[in-house]
């Protein structure tokens, strides 16, 4: 007889909390102190209560990890990319976790990748820069923080995280000799840049709320201990970056705010010049550059909140002069800059889009003779627009390291498309098919059909719904569904391609992308119109997505499940207090659940950096009083909620694990269903959950295998 398993109780211990004349009682503060046995002992026995009520599903969720990994090329290698004197690419090997970084010689002029072998060997003349596998060794968890190698490939600068902490150490390899080098330097953020030849990189270090703030500089072969500061970032809400122009002409740092943004340059040449500010940061602009000849391109937003596209020369890079004016209907994301074109990255009608712009036939590059053509502009009388034919799709910028290269990589996918890599031919005008993304198993995308549907909001404002599903689905109402949705950040979530996601159409479940505001999908007004204090439209957006599908026979509510994680924890998190009657079930991971405790506390990991995204609550009782008005953890009541699954990481930075925990803690106490309610908290992992891919799929499998079981089982088992 199998022992039943009593769902956890957290103690309480009242906790006084008072701003702006509002004082709060919190009994599960205690949740935050980790070092508390009590902490770990409530975590894991919240583990051991979710994996007691899921036992059940243990064969089933055999079944999908299986069908994952049955659908997948496992042992399978990149298209390769060529970089100076090399191709680069990574590989997989069927039982690894963890992928190769491998290069190989590259003919002189050859501009075609080499033909990968069908088994995906290895390809003639491999080198293996890093094996993740043998880094990772028998570590629960492994991440790679930064691979870069120096421009004249002779060195790799690696690091690594074994916690999910994303702190990383810092190391370099010398790819001749295979040897890695003495240098090492603990405790890096993301990121590094090289100098032009070699024998200084660029580095980040964060502060005590994990803020990337400082640039340090290190000659290779010197002590760490004479590393230099190159540039501190004294304003808390400011993030920095670090990185190598593709001319390999200058270091860029970048500081920028959710609001501002600050673009130092380094020669790279010359690593150890002062840096220079290219435009001062004046509030409420943002603006990046790439370096094109002797000008820099300049996306910024001054003029208009889509951005505009300026020019300006390297040494009065404050002078510019308009390329591209912003436009209502178009959001520029971003500009490519090679010797002799530009690519061009935006977004219209919800679909992403790249243009390629010809400079036009005067000036010259001074490294090569090749034509640059920055002072005489660009050539838009023959530009050309990169066409797909299906509805719905996402095309995105790939790796394009060549300044002198005549062909663009880029990756192309949609719901019923596999990821699939092309290189478009810019001289002739067409797509190179490079590689689509296998899939296993006999899957045709005429199988499935992918429509877009659009909901009302209570504003009136209409509301994107992309949607897969197998052919002949029903409509009427029988059909389970999945939601997914996130809104923040001006992230947006264009159609993917998923093979886990395959395992929930194949039993009949119909899988929808609600495109709320916050988020980016229809340009820079849609996510301002869903933060601060209009956060509430992203929420509201979301349910009339829910009804929506209910309505017009997609589903119905007790089989619709709502999936979000982050800050779209937040999401599940709010919508579950809103309206508790339009979901069958919620799927939250890492969820962001208790914001005003954690943006009212500055000593916490990224909060100063967030009042931009969400408003101060420490200063602003209009901020406060709106935050607490939606915020998931403040609002739990004594209603009916629908099943919830709460997924979690211990060594999480960006959402503390004690928000999960605090929140699940408060609704069992509080709810007055009897409804699945559960917790289950990663103890060696970090934001992303378990690094292995392995790992990754059974964690897949877990959530797919609940939401399958708690809105009534399979339609028809695949």
């Amino acid at each position: 007889m199998t022992e039943t398993v009593l769902p956890p109780v957290a103690k309480r211990v009242p906790s006084t909390r008072t701003h702006h004349g509002d004082t709060v009682i919190d009994e599960y503060a205690w949740l935050r102190n980790r070092d508390d046995p009590d902490t770990i002992r409530y975590l894991e026995a919240e583990n051991a209560y979710t994996q007691a009520q899921t036992q059940h599903l243990d064969d089933l969720q055999k079944r999908i990890f299986e069908e994952i990994k049955s659908r997948t090329q496992e042992t399978d290698l990149s298209v390769p990319v060529r970089e100076g004197e090399w191709w680069y690419y990574t590989r997989t090997v069927e039982g690894k976790q963890y992928r190769i970084h491998c290069r190989c010689k590259a003919t002189p002029g050859d501009t075609t990748p080499p033909a990968m072998p069908e088994d995906a060997s290895p390809l003639p003349g491999e080198e293996v820069l890093l094996d993740e596998n043998e880094l990772a060794g028998d570590s629960d968890y492994f991440s790679l923080g930064t691979l870069d190698v120096s421009p004249d490939g002779r060195l790799l600068a690696y690091s690594t995280d074994y916690e999910g902490n994303e702190r990383f150490t810092l190391r370099f390899k010398d790819l001749t000799t295979g040897v890695v080098l003495p240098d090492e330097i603990p405790d890096t953020f993301y990121g590094t840049a090289w100098s032009r030849d070699g024998s200084t990189v660029f580095y980040l270090t964060v502060d005590e709320a994990w803020r990337p703030y400082r640039v340090w500089r290190h000659r290779i072969g010197t002590p760490t201990s004479s590393d230099v500061v190159v540039y501190e970032e004294p304003d808390e809400r400011f993030w920095v970056s670090v990185g190598l122009t593709r001319s390999q002409r200058y270091i860029l740092i970048d500081s920028s705010s959710k609001l501002t943004s600050e673009v130092y340059a380094i020669d790279a040449d010359t690593p150890d010049a002062t840096p220079r500010v290219l435009i001062p940061r004046r509030h409420g602009v943002e603006y990046s550059v790439e370096h094109h000849g002797s000008h820099f391109l300049v996306l910024h937003n001054a003029e208009h909140p889509n951005f505009t596209l300026a020019t300006a020369p390297v040494d009065n890079p404050e002078a510019l002069t308009t390329v591209i004016p912003g436009r209502d209907d178009t959001r520029l994301l971003d500009v490519d800059a090679f010797a002799s074109h530009i690519v061009i990255y935006s977004r219209r009608d919800g679909l992403t889009r790249l243009q390629v712009v010809p400079t036009l036939a005067s000036g010259s590059d001074s490294e090569s003779g090749a034509s640059a053509g920055s002072d005489a502009g660009f050539d838009f009388d023959h530009a050309a627009s990169i066409e797909f034919p299906e509805p719905l799709y996402t095309v995105t910028p790939a790796g394009n390291p060549e300044y002198h290269s005549t062909s663009y990589r880029l990756r192309y996918t949609s719901l019923i498309t596999p990821m699939t890599v092309y290189d478009y031919d810019i001289p002739n005008r067409s797509l190179i098919l490079r590689k689509q993304e296998p899939v296993l198993g006999g899957y045709q995308p005429t199988d499935y059909e992918q429509h877009r549907e659009w909901a009302t909001a209570p504003d009136g404002t209409r509301v994107p719904i992309s949607l897969v599903c197998r052919a002949g689905t029903p409509r009427d109402g029988s059909a389970p569904l999945m939601l997914y949705g996130y809104g923040s950040y001006e992230a947006s979530m264009d159609p993917w391609f998923s093979i886990p996601r395959l395992s929930l159409l194949d039993r009949g479940f119909v899988f929808a992308i609600a495109h709320v505001r916050g988020g980016g999908e229809l340009g820079r007004r849609w996510y301002e119109d869903g933060k601060l204090t209009r956060k509430k439209n992203t929420f509201t957006d979301f349910i009339a997505c829910a009804r929506h599908l209910a309505d017009s026979g997609w589903t119905s509510t007790p089989r619709l499940v709502a999936r979000g994680g982050s800050a779209g924890g937040l999401l599940m998190g709010a919508i579950a207090n809103l309206a508790p009657d339009a979901f069958g079930a919620i799927i939250a991971e890492v969820p962001f659940v208790d914001p005003l405790n954690t943006i009212l506390d500055p000593s916490l990991p990224l909060t100063v950096t967030e009042w931009e995204e969400w408003g101060n609550p420490l200063e602003d009782p209009e901020v406060y009083a709106y935050m607490k008005s939606y915020s998931p953890y403040e609002n739990v009541a004594a209603v009916d909620y629908p099943a919830i699954l709460a997924i979690t990481s211990l060594n999480d930075t960006r959402v503390l694990y004690h928000e999960p925990a605090k929140w699940v803690a408060r609704l069992r106490a509080t709810k007055t269903d009897s409804r699945p309610l559960l917790l289950k908290t990663e103890m060696g992992a970090g934001h992303a959950g378990p690094s292995g891919r392995y790992d990754a799929w059974r964690e897949q499998a877990f959530v797919l295998a609940w939401a399958i079981d708690v809105v009534g089982g399979p339609v028809t088992e695949s």
